[in-house]
């Protein structure tokens, strides 16, 4: 927790100097970063005081200075008639909107400037890092989520995370990156087009979960490899990757799916029986360091 903490506070030291935000006036405007960000709301649609105090987390006395230096110069015009500043509505201005339009320039070629040092590879890393951040810091209340399909470099990701995930959260010894590795690259090495299938689950475009779904031969399907990541828990993404596996095993034509957990997966325990599947056969194993239970579950897909 030590290393957390000074590592967000390093960081945010370094954002903060890096985006002008200790500077009063922004990008050689003669308003700070807060100020731009108000006019940023009204102009893409923000028209209520309060409401920009809500959304920006804002002093609400901060918020009504800003809007009166605002209507001074011209840039906001508000209703009249209501007695309360804060349910009066706000609109831009044409001069508030090229106020606007040359605080976004700036930015952009201040973000263009930023990009041209890196190379595609490093710009790529960047975005897929902010959209990390992003995603594990922002309130999940909203998220939303979608699958997509395999694509490359994604079984290496799925293979990382899952290894480093078991250990993580159930101690499990180096075996289990062994079998995840060998299950990626075999689905690789041996993919059957219109007969198996990798689903990847996706919040604000970072890995969420992943499922696969392979043919065992003699009309049986394997799923293989399900998992959520933390920050994904509770949005039904383990559900939608069990269904997204049955649904294309039906159209294809399988005749059963069989599957191999373990009963300290509760989550995925929990899915599995409610789509119908039936435990067929238990044992103990030490692969991953320490005893644990084994499941091999089975749904008829003909019924």
């Amino acid at each position: 927790m030590d290393d957390a903490i000074q590592t967000i506070r390093l960081f945010n030291r370094f954002y903060t100097r890096f985006v002008g935000a200790l500077n009063a006036r922004f990008l050689g405007t003669d308003l700070s970063l807060a100020e731009a960000r108000i006019l940023f709301e009204i102009v893409q649609g923000t028209s209520l005081a309060n409401e920009i105090q809500a959304r920006l987390g804002m002093d609400a006395g901060f918020v009504s200075r800003v809007l009166a230096r605002f209507e001074g110069r011209g840039w906001i015009a508000r209703t009249r008639g209501d007695a309360d500043a804060r349910q009066r509505a706000i609109a831009v201005t044409p001069a508030g909107l090229a106020m606007f339009r040359q605080i976004d320039e700036r930015q952009h070629d201040e973000v263009v400037a930023i990009l041209d040092r890196l190379g595609e590879t490093d710009r790529v890393d960047l975005c897929a890092a902010l959209r990390l951040s992003q995603t594990l810091l922002e309130d999940g209340a909203e998220r939303g989520f979608t699958l997509r399909t395999f694509r490359p470099g994604d079984m290496g990701l799925i293979a990382a995370r899952q290894s480093i995930l078991y250990q993580q959260v159930y101690g499990w010894g180096p075996q289990i990156e062994v079998i995840a590795g060998e299950v990626t690259t075999d689905f690789l090495r041996n993919f059957k087009p219109g007969r198996e299938q990798c689903w990847i689950a996706e919040v604000n475009g970072v890995m969420a979960g992943s499922v696969f779904l392979t043919d065992e031969g003699d009309s049986l399907c394997r799923l293989r490899l399900l998992y959520v990541e933390s920050f994904a828990r509770g949005m039904g993404i383990g559900n939608a990757l069990v269904e997204a596996c049955l649904d294309f095993a039906r159209e294809v034509g399988f005749s059963a799916m069989t599957l191999w957990t373990h009963t300290i997966l509760t989550s995925a325990r929990r899915i599995y029986a409610a789509h119908g599947f039936k435990i067929v056969e238990s044992h103990v194993h030490e692969e991953f360091g320490a005893p644990i239970q084994s499941e091999t579950w089975r749904l008829d897909l003909s019924a």
